[in-house]
């Protein structure tokens, strides 16, 4: 009997193309079996324009592909090892590890296929608005023991918004006025 595949933690880091054998089957053998399967799997990783970020039971983030980068200003080589702190603004870092460590204990997120819209800080300090959804990474006996997020940045259609909603209160009591 087949068992899902568990996250195993690597030093191996944001290179995609060791990205496929952060997984393991019962055998200690890569669960992406054929070399082809392996190859599409980190190319997608790899090239896609949404964040992955992955981190573990602690809240360490134990991948951060290119996109991730991209978003939030620092290489995989920085961010892997990290706590999630590095991307989470400080006023919401409370519910964030309260939120967080409830999914680690219940396995269970509506954030699978709900998305989440929070604020985030890149390197440079600015702060960003980015939407993701997350999966579960469990073990043999069910626990999670990762969270993985693709993340997409969505500063711009945050601006526009909150813009739109600025003009329609000015346009609103104009026309009250």
């Amino acid at each position: 009997m087949a068992r899902e595949p568990r996250l195993i933690p690597s030093d191996e880091g944001g290179d995609a193309a060791c990205w496929a054998h952060l997984f393991e089957d019962e055998e200690g053998e890569a669960a992406v079996t054929t070399p082809v399967s392996e190859r599409v799997l980190a190319a997608i990783v790899r090239a896609m324009g949404d964040g992955v970020v992955v981190a573990d039971q602690e809240g360490r983030i134990v991948f951060w592909n290119g996109a991730a980068e991209r978003i939030f200003g620092w290489s995989a080589a920085e961010a892997e090892g990290e706590t999630l702190d590095l991307i989470i603004p400080e006023r919401q870092r409370d519910a964030h590890w309260t939120g967080y460590r409830k999914v680690m204990a219940t396995g269970e997120t509506k954030y699978g296929t709900d998305l989440l819209r929070v604020p985030a800080v890149h390197r440079n300090g600015e702060r960003i608005s980015i939407a993701f959804t997350v999966c579960l990474l469990t073990g043999d006996d069910g626990s999670v023991e990762a969270i993985g997020a693709i993340i997409r940045d969505e500063t711009e259609r945050w601006t526009e918004e909150r813009d739109m909603r600025r003009r329609l209160r000015d346009l609103e009591a104009a026309a009250a006025g």
